[in-house]
């Protein structure tokens, strides 16, 4: 592994430079040679100089509530189809209902006016024979029309079925094909940072120190100076998580440096100071000048009573 050029700030500060280590060239050869190790296990390199971008975990959650929210309404169309034809058939049924009745009645009075002719001998037995056959004959392709409908509604409601069991069915390999290519990749990425943590002893550092920049109160432009191991000129307001509070400083100079008690981690310095001293000192001060203005008032507080 190459070494990173160090220089020496001062007397007593060493700097490593994150631009020798981090270059292109050498993230390149990194990935060239991790794909190289993986391809026995089916991974494949990304395309060289592709501007592609892979989608964020936000726009691919956004993108799945979209498809299901399609899918939910397509499901609500087709029970609201199954219900308009469920409110068919209720009404062919009564229709059916209605004709028998009707079939019946028109039976009965037949019946009764055959009796009737037969004991009087009236002409018009005849005719009313003609209609009730004619009236049967309607029922029946009524009844046979209506058999019909039942047995169409009947298809059309296991073609719905069909379609909407086809749609879960895409929905739920949809939904488990996008899972694993999101598992895939962060298990990738998780394989990355195992590997940067391996290469750049620093790195993990590096990831604790920009969070605690931000929190002290840096921009992101000053953190990311700050990260690279410039030094940083600030005045202004300092938040210290440990005092709960804010301590302002007139213009001082910040460095990234080697934890002094522990080589292996990072500490921020103020003028050479580590930031926790220095937060520490600045209470002690306000601490004593609290105190320094509140005994004279509980001395004379005593001698008035």
């Amino acid at each position: 592994m190459p070494k990173a050029r160090v220089w020496r700030q001062g007397k007593r500060t060493l700097r490593l430079c994150a631009d020798d280590l981090l270059t292109r060239e050498r993230l390149i050869a990194y990935h060239d040679s991790y794909a190289a190790a993986m391809a026995k296990y089916g991974l494949q390199r990304g395309v060289r100089g592709s501007e592609v971008r892979h989608t964020t975990t936000a726009q691919y959650y956004r993108d799945l509530k979209r498809k299901t929210g399609e899918l939910e309404a397509n499901v609500r169309q087709l029970q609201n189809e199954q219900q308009q034809a469920e409110r068919q058939l209720d009404e062919v049924r009564k229709d059916i209902k209605s004709e028998k009745l009707k079939a019946a009645k028109t039976e009965a009075k037949a019946a009764l006016v055959a009796k009737v002719g037969s004991l009087l001998g009236s002409g018009k037995l005849k005719e009313l024979e003609a209609d009730n056959r004619t009236l049967q004959d309607e029922v029946a392709a009524r009844d046979e029309s209506i058999e019909l409908l039942q047995q169409q509604m009947e298809r059309q409601q296991e073609e719905y079925q069909r379609q909407l069991m086809e749609l879960q069915a895409r929905h739920r390999r949809e939904m488990a094909d996008k899972e694993a290519a999101h598992q895939r990749e962060v298990s990738f990425l998780k394989s990355i940072i195992q590997k940067a943590k391996k290469w750049f002893p620093l790195f993990q550092e590096l990831v604790y120190m920009e969070k605690f920049c931000l929190k002290v109160g840096f921009t992101e432009r000053q953190t990311a100076t700050l990260i690279s191991g410039k030094p940083l000129f600030y005045e202004g307001e300092l938040y210290s998580e440990e005092h709960k509070r804010k301590f302002t400083t007139e213009e001082a100079g910040f460095q990234v440096v080697k934890d002094p008690k522990d080589k292996s981690k990072l500490a921020l310095a103020i003028n050479g100071q580590v930031i926790g001293e220095w937060f520490k000192e600045q209470f002690g001060r306000l601490f004593s000048s609290v105190k320094r203005t509140v005994e004279p008032l509980r001395r004379g507080k005593g001698m008035g009573l």
